[in-house]
């Protein structure tokens, strides 16, 4: 390598190490927008699902997660062979005990880092559909399940060479063509927005239904406990997002100067969106709004992160905000309990973003340059959609259906009425009533002890 590759490399594996911490920071981040949102006596077993992810996805992860995803050995463009490298077995150093160089010039276990924690908050994102009514057992091995059979094939689809990839196989050749192994039009996810949050918000809404409504569902107002919690949750998963989609240049370069930009412009209007909408319609602009606005904006910009302009960004991030706002209101027509609006913020959004960027894309969108390469575009970002809903939604009805039959999902309505975070944890988030304590006091040069009330 000459000194100037050496030093961009040095460069770039800082960025990405960086990138790879905002993501993980994202999980805990949603862990506290979660917990905020859910009634008191939730709030920790709301909490403790993120936490419960980040252990069995990453544990998986490290044994077949990155082969799956990545592996040379595809098998029919669905995923990859898992015990390729079943423990990352020859993915850190070589024979020689040099580190693997990636594809993006830097060592190859950084990139594995990176995927690794992405794997992490798109399981963790699903548990917002359960909200205080699911074994935290059935759960975890639900996490483990689902990022095996969901998360990695459609990683390997979108982002390893498979189906949905811009390759002679994938669907937009199939389509329209391909040069040179190519496709003519290819698919655009810059970070996330099939394999991430459609594929999320998708598993979301076939959980809630299967797994059915709390008991006070539609009955009784359920009240989010900790506002303060909830924009912090918010502010911390922006921050976290700009390792996500920045990161996703897989450079410290102009590219991903423009995601960051791109990401900050989308959810700032966003939040506006969502907000404008509550005003119109509610009378008030509220403060949940305002955080579920930030993350409805940094999901609609995720797969166009790298494909737009900052006033483009604007656009895209105002109507993805406002349709997120009205689509929360779909599990109340419908009658599903998505707990905590994982459909409403993540599959709508998503669904926006992916389809939308087809429209504003500087290259080839229907919007900004030539019409007819952009319907093509439109096109292909539609199936992708499709694709990756209905492979999602079957998987994880099989899932959830086995899972239901073996393990169970509900807790018992009795647990369930007086709280999941005693019934499961034996712990409470608030000490409200304060326990008997002694502490001790000194009178007259003698230690005492007083009852603390």
């Amino acid at each position: 390598m000459t000194p100037d590759q050496v030093v961009a490399a040095s460069g770039n594996s800082a960025w990405m190490l960086m990138s790879a911490a905002l993501v993980l920071l994202m999980t805990p981040a949603l862990a506290l927008f979660y917990g905020g949102m859910t009634g008191r006596r939730s709030a920790l077993n709301m909490m403790m699902m993120s936490f419960g992810t980040l252990g069995v996805v990453s544990i998986v992860y490290v044994l077949w997660g990155w082969s799956m995803s990545y592996g040379s050995q595809s098998v029919a463009g669905l995923f990859a062979n898992p015990f390729e490298m079943f423990g990352l077995a020859g993915q850190i150093t070589d024979a020689d005990g040099l580190y693997v160089e990636g594809s993006s010039g830097y060592a190859n276990v950084i990139d594995i880092a990176f995927q690794l924690t992405f794997a992490v908050i798109s399981t963790a994102i699903i548990s917002g559909a359960l909200a205080g009514r699911v074994k935290f057992s059935t759960w975890l091995v639900f996490s483990g399940l689902w990022a095996t059979f969901v998360y990695f094939p459609l990683a390997h689809m979108v982002w390893g060479g498979g189906l949905l990839h811009a390759e002679e196989r994938g669907f937009a050749a199939w389509m329209f063509g391909a040069t040179d192994g190519v496709a003519n039009v290819a698919p655009v996810d810059f970070a996330g927005g099939t394999v991430v949050h459609i594929s999320a918000g998708t598993a979301a809404l076939v959980l809630a239904i299967i797994v059915g409504k709390r008991y006070d569902f539609m009955k009784s107002p359920s009240r989010p406990h900790n506002l303060p919690l909830v924009m912090l949750g918010a502010a911390l998963l922006w921050f976290g997002w700009f390792g996500f989609n920045g990161g996703s240049a897989f450079a410290a370069d102009g590219l991903a100067g423009l995601a960051w930009l791109n990401t900050t412009a989308a959810t700032a209007a966003a939040m506006l969106g969502w907000i404008a909408v509550e005003s119109i319609r509610d009378k008030a602009a509220t403060s949940l709004g305002a955080a579920s606005g930030v993350v409805a904006g940094l999901v609609t910009i995720t797969p166009a992160a790298g494909a737009l302009t900052p006033v483009t960004s604007l656009i895209l991030g105002a109507i993805g905000g406002a349709l997120a706002c009205l689509g929360v209101g779909i599990k109340y027509k419908f009658g599903f309990d998505d707990s905590l609006d994982v459909v409403g913020v993540h599959l709508v959004a998503g669904l926006w973003g992916t389809v939308g960027l087809a429209l504003f894309a500087q290259d080839g969108g229907m919007f900004t340059d030539n019409f007819g390469d952009g319907f093509k575009l439109l096109v292909v970002q539609i199936v992708i959609a499709l694709v990756a809903m209905v492979f999602t939604a079957i998987i994880t009805a099989i899932l959830a259906v086995i899972l239901k039959a073996v393990m169970g999902w509900r807790i018992d309505s009795e647990s369930e009425a007086s709280g999941i975070d005693q019934a499961l944890h034996r712990e409470s988030s608030y000490d409200l009533a304060g326990p008997n304590t002694s502490r001790s006091i000194f009178a007259g040069g003698k230690m005492s002890h007083e009852e603390e009330i």
